[in-house]
Parts: C-alpha cells; sequence; structure tokens
C-alpha cells in the first residue's frame, strides 16, 4: 500500500475519497494532488484522467465542475493500466 499526501487545505469535491482508494493498490507509491486551476467547459462529476508521464509516474487531471487539478502519481503502471485501475475505483464509487 501507497501513501497519499495531504498537502493542501482544499481539494476537488469526492478527490480524497477516490485517491485513498486508489492508493490502497499494491502498484501505486505515491499520490500527491497539486494545484487547482479554473477551466472552461464544465464536467458534472468528477473525472479523473492519465495525463502526462513524469519521472517515475504520471501526472493525472481530475475535473470537477469548472475546475481541474493536477494530480502526481509515482508508479510503475504504464498509462494503459492505471487507466483501466482508475475506471474501476470510479465505476465503483461509494464502495468499499
Amino acid at each position: 500500500m501507497g501513501r497519499l499526501v495531504i498537502t493542501h487545505s482544499t481539494y476537488l469535491e469526492g478527490l480524497i475519497p477516490l485517491l485513498k482508494r486508489l492508493v490502497k493498490d499494491p502498484a501505486i507509491d505515491t499520490i500527491t494532488p497539486a494545484v487547482i486551476a479554473r477551466v472552461r467547459g464544465r464536467a458534472p462529476e468528477l473525472r479523473l484522467r492519465v495525463s502526462t508521464p513524469i519521472s517515475g509516474g504520471w501526472k493525472l487531471v481530475a475535473r470537477r465542475g469548472s475546475s481541474a487539478q493536477e494530480v502526481f502519481v509515482v508508479t510503475g503502471l504504464g498509462a494503459p493500466e492505471l487507466e483501466e485501475r482508475i475506471a474501476t475505483l470510479v465505476g465503483s464509487k461509494g464502495k468499499g
């Protein structure tokens, strides 16, 4: 089990519970939520997608409403495997 780094006081609604479930995956080492920004368009519900590779893992972008938050994940997983695990978690919202 990895660790979830809580450093900010503000997060997108529903993001931390989702990340707490993701960090239980043995292939995940560290998850660090980062900058929140205003964006164009609206995402009616929380969405999390793999964005770009970083050294040792991936940058994810979480979207909800007109806000987006960067999330850095340190893992040995490739993008398709990480996307699959995120899709499983998003699909099982409220369970576990």
